[in-house]
């Protein structure tokens, strides 16, 4: 018998919300909101002291980091509503991120 495959909590959220991507050519806001997380979790990832370079982004930490995000939402039984929520906004962040930073498996 095999063991599971370990869970690649990057490329389900890709899975799932790179589809989203269609939406920036209508939603100029949803475009907006997108960047915003998109830069508030470069930040996080990267924040250490005055100097926020510009540097790559790690896979195992935005991995990390949206494997917390998504454990959260399970727990408090979120779902994904028609048209965008905070939620949706950082997941298609991360997806987007992933893709920019070319992270996303072959």
């Amino acid at each position: 018998m095999s063991a599971a495959a370990p869970r690649d909590p990057l490329a389900e959220v890709a899975a799932v919300f790179t589809p989203r991507f269609a939406e920036f050519a209508f939603e100029p806001g949803f475009v907006a909101e997108v960047d915003q997380h998109a830069a508030a979790v470069r930040e996080r990832l990267h924040a250490q002291g005055p100097e926020l370079g510009l540097r790559p982004l790690d896979r195992e930490a935005l991995s990390d980091y949206a494997l917390g995000f998504t454990d959260v939402l399970a727990e408090t039984g979120w779902r994904e509503p028609v048209g965008y929520d905070f939620a949706v906004c950082r997941l298609t962040a991360i997806c987007w991120l992933a893709h920019q930073h070319r992270l996303l498996a072959a």
